[in-house]
């Protein structure tokens, strides 16, 4: 793989030291490696290596700045054919996450702090795996920044065994023994705390001397003084030295008899920790943040509670006393690094990262529509399915379609998107796409083709957006496709979508599909015996209701009634279905049948209308979503046709029969209609001269199971 790694400098500090690191092994590995940084003193470490880097001004928050080096950053993405973006730090990610977006290169983030929760912080969530050197900035992520669980991975660090070697404790007393603290000098890192330990430590063990290395950050410049001013006040300047940035920790690490890590805030993990135990230095470090995870209290160093200055002297002049106990600690230590932290560890977990992220796609399908336009595209998920095994594949639907794809075996997720309740208007539309953001799809599949869903797949930043060019804010959409002016079936209109990401339709099964559970099965079994329904008496289904928006679709409720007479005659039951706005025209219905129906309106879930179509010889519906249900349960079923093209709207099913009169004005699409001849065309002999027919062609045995 060609790997870039981008952070702000290259000076001395554990990320840098991390990236170098992990480029060597890289090399070694056989991968090619470009570090994209603002310069600085561990460059020519790179250089040495054969590992090119580049300079940019990344490190620079300047807004013009950002905009030019995503630029920059994208020429080099493609000139170097890169294949995954590593970015390091907050400002870095920003420009790492657009320039990864715009040429369709995946892109990883590592967590290197315990991050404030502001915007430039965010995009570190943002990125197709987040790595994490602990758990305590794991749960961070998720729980304050709201990175998905799945998408976090947990890689301590990992240090070079070759460049730190281990050098056993004396086992006898010294004249002199040497204190470290290394890193960053800044409050969190608990300076004050620990020269006021000190303080105590000298008047009780005179025969110590104090090592602090690091700078301050040039944000801080003045805290270096302040810590220099805090010695002379507590007369200790003569124990302590200042000695600036090092860059060679490995010769520091050696001279030192014990290292101290004195945070008083959450540390992301704690490097000089483990560089520590790989060189046989004892560590005495507050128990707080990544150190807790690193540190088996009294077995491979000792910890403290922050600020508690009374342990912190015990616990230093315990261990430069206790001879015996640093060599346990020292060789205990080593043993762990070996086993959990080692270079050659970290580096093989994170190409398992890399080749995660570059082999693994994350799609998003995206369909808003009505409960019978979801079913619909069943067959297109399947075939995503098929064409991708591996991949993580999510469907953002309605919340009122939840139900139908709860148990789909084709998909892993669902993403509800409530636009008539929690997430109407613009607000729910961003909150929706904020949450599309964090999971960081690869590819969407826009089967909706409206201006929300269009909007919701560029706001949730996924590099490849397919769908249909349809004028309606398309150009949020990179790689569309036209309409043809053709008459064609649901499934035609997806698989074109399909056949744009490369999916092979040719020969596809387009059958549809539900998946009603045991239990829907047992309280259809229930319903239909308190209506006195028993196993071998035959049924026929009828919707007798459709959209409220589509009175034109309903055939007329004295044909229903007549039909439902008719079937009655000939010992059939009639079994009403509906949702609950058709309650009223249930009354109207009882009041002209001469016959007591099973009435099943407003009392099945989309399952359980399944289950119960499955019970039924024949299922009578119109253009409706139960036509669906019929057709995804494989029940024998007659879908009465008006206003509305079947061409369009009906999927072909052996199973299913259309009945639909030719006029001149059908199809026409219009909700209302004084006329509505093309329903009242439909006869009631025909209709149940082909439910008859579809009766006595087939011998059918209901089994519950």
């Amino acid at each position: 793989m060609n790997i870039l790694q981008i952070l702000p400098k290259l000076d001395v500090g554990g990320v840098e030291t991390g990236t170098v690191d992990l480029a060597k092994e890289l090399i070694k590995r056989g991968h090619k490696v470009i570090v994209v940084s603002g310069g600085g003193k561990l460059v020519k470490n790179l250089i040495e290596m054969n590992v090119k880097h580049i300079e940019l001004s990344v490190h620079k928050k300047s807004p013009f700045t950002i905009i030019s080096s995503i630029k920059a950053l994208e020429s080099i993405i493609k000139d170097e054919r890169i294949d995954i973006v590593h970015s390091r730090s907050r400002v870095p990610n920003i420009i790492a996450f657009f320039a990864a977006r715009h040429t369709g290169v995946k892109f990883i983030t590592t967590a290197h702090g315990y991050y404030s929760n502001h915007f430039i912080s965010r995009v570190t969530g943002w990125a197709r795996f987040v790595i994490v050197a602990s758990s305590v900035i794991g749960r961070h992520m998720i729980e304050d920044f709201k990175v998905p669980y799945e998408r976090v991975r947990l890689i301590p660090r990992g240090v070079d065994l070759d460049k730190f070697k281990f050098n056993m404790p004396s086992a006898s007393s010294k004249s002199e023994y040497k204190i470290g603290v290394i890193g960053r000098v800044t409050p969190i890192k608990g300076h004050g705390f620990f020269l006021q330990a000190i303080a105590r430590v000298v008047r009780l063990f005179p025969r110590v001397k104090v090592l602090i290395v690091g700078d301050a950050p040039k944000d801080k410049p003045g805290y270096m003084e302040k810590l220099k001013a805090l010695t002379k006040q507590l007369q200790i300047e003569s124990s302590v030295e200042f000695l600036g940035a090092q860059y060679d920790i490995p010769k520091v690490m050696s001279d030192l008899d014990l290292l101290v890590l004195p945070s008083m805030g959450q540390e992301a993990f704690g490097r000089v920790i483990i560089e520590a135990g790989a060189a046989g230095v004892p560590v005495v470090a507050t128990r707080i943040g990544g150190a807790i995870e690193i540190i088996e209290d009294g077995h491979t160093g000792i910890l403290v509670r922050p600020g508690d200055i009374l342990e912190m002297v015990n616990s230093i002049i315990r261990v430069l006393k206790d001879r015996e106990l640093s060599k346990g600690l020292a060789i205990e230590a080593r043993k762990k690094i070996e086993r959990e932290y080692s270079l050659a560890k970290m580096t093989e977990s994170t190409i398992k990262v890399y080749e995660e992220a570059y082999k693994k796609k994350n799609i998003l399908v995206i369909k808003l529509g009505a409960i019978g336009d979801v079913i619909l595209i069943v067959p297109s998920l399947r075939l995503l399915r098929n064409n991708f095994p591996d991949a993580h594949i999510s469907v953002l639907i309605g919340a009122e379609s939840k139900h139908i794809l709860k148990n789909c075996p084709y998909i892993d997720e669902l993403i509800l998107y409530d636009k008539k309740g929690r997430d109407k208007g613009l607000k729910g539309l961003l909150k929706t796409s904020g949450i599309l953001r964090r999971k960081n799809f690869d590819i969407s599949v826009d089967f909706q083709n409206n201006r929300a869903s269009h909007a919701i797949s560029w706001l949730g930043a996924i590099p490849e957006r397919f769908g249909y060019d349809n004028g309606r804010l398309s150009f949020f959409i990179n790689k569309s496709i036209k309409y043809l002016k053709i008459r064609a079936t649901p499934l035609a209109e997806q698989f074109r979508i399909l056949k744009s990401i490369k999916i092979n339709t040719i020969g596809a099964s387009t059958y549809l599909e539900i998946w009603p559970s045991k239990e829907d099965f047992l309280y259809v079994d229930n319903l239909l015996k308190s209506a006195w329904v028993n196993s071998s008496q035959a049924l026929v289904g009828i919707n007798i209701g459709s959209s409220s928006r589509w009175e034109t679709k309903r055939w007329p409720l004295k044909k229903f009634a007549k039909l439902s007479d008719m079937l009655a005659e000939k010992d059939i039951r009639v079994v009403l279905t509906g949702s609950e706005d058709v309650m009223d025209t249930v009354k109207d219905f009882m009041k002209i049948s001469a016959t007591k129906p099973v009435n099943a309106v407003g009392r099945t879930s989309i399952t359980q209308l399944g289950a119960l179509i499955k019970r039924c010889r024949v299922f009578l519906t119109g253009d409706s979503a139960p036509m669906h249900v019929a057709s995804s349960m494989n029940t024998d079923f007659i879908a009465l046709f008006g206003p509305t093209d079947p061409a369009r709207h009906f999927e072909p099913n052996e199973k299913g029969v259309v009945i639909r009169k030719d006029l001149k004005c059908s199809p026409c699409y219009r909700s209302k209609c004084k006329r509505n001849a093309c329903m009242e065309g439909i006869s009631v002999e025909e209709v149940y001269k082909l439910v008859m027919e579809k009766i006595n062609a087939h011998i059918i045995i209901y089994d519950p199971s």
